[in-house]
């Protein structure tokens, strides 16, 4: 386990769609114990939550100030989302977690930081949601990598 391979698989946690859930079974394969590999992924992941969070703001309104393109997209968007928002203040968090937690295409912490933007979610309720949701992403996706690992272990 080298600096530079320790780099990486921070780097791939942080990137989007490649995330923890897939940095870390990376990490074992590359022969990392499995700590450490679910340690830098999940740091890596962690990285761009805050970011994200709190940078969103700002960039749509500096959008929305440049474009009538992006005003009417963000308007619309904010429209769409106040048509929801019992359900939202309801499941908002709950929602925001699932999504996260789920290891598919499109659902990791970028997405969610997004969509914690768009519902209007407190950036400190959304980073522990958005982390817990990650690190369970990461879990889900590790455990069968070990097992499989195993597997191949005990063949002769």
């Amino acid at each position: 386990m080298d600096p530079y391979s320790a780099l990486l698989v921070v780097f791939f946690g942080a990137f989007p769609s490649f995330e923890a859930r897939y940095a870390v079974p990376f990490a074992i394969v590359l022969g990392f114990p499995p700590g450490w590999a679910f340690f830098f992924g999940i740091i890596g992941n962690l990285l761009p939550i805050i970011p994200l969070l709190l940078l969103l703001g700002p960039l749509s309104n500096w959008l929305r100030s440049k474009s009538a393109i992006m005003e009417r997209f963000f308007s619309w968007v904010f429209e769409r989302t106040r048509k929801n928002e019992a359900s939202i203040a309801r499941w908002g968090v709950y929602a925001l977690f699932l999504f996260v937690a789920i290891p598919l295409p499109g659902t990791g912490v970028w997405t969610g930081a997004a969509m914690a933007f768009v519902f209007n979610i407190e950036w400190k309720t959304a980073f522990v949601a958005i982390s817990a949701g990650a690190v369970v992403a990461a879990l889900i996706t590790t455990l069968p990598t070990l097992g499989i690992l195993n597997l191949f272990e005990a063949l002769p």
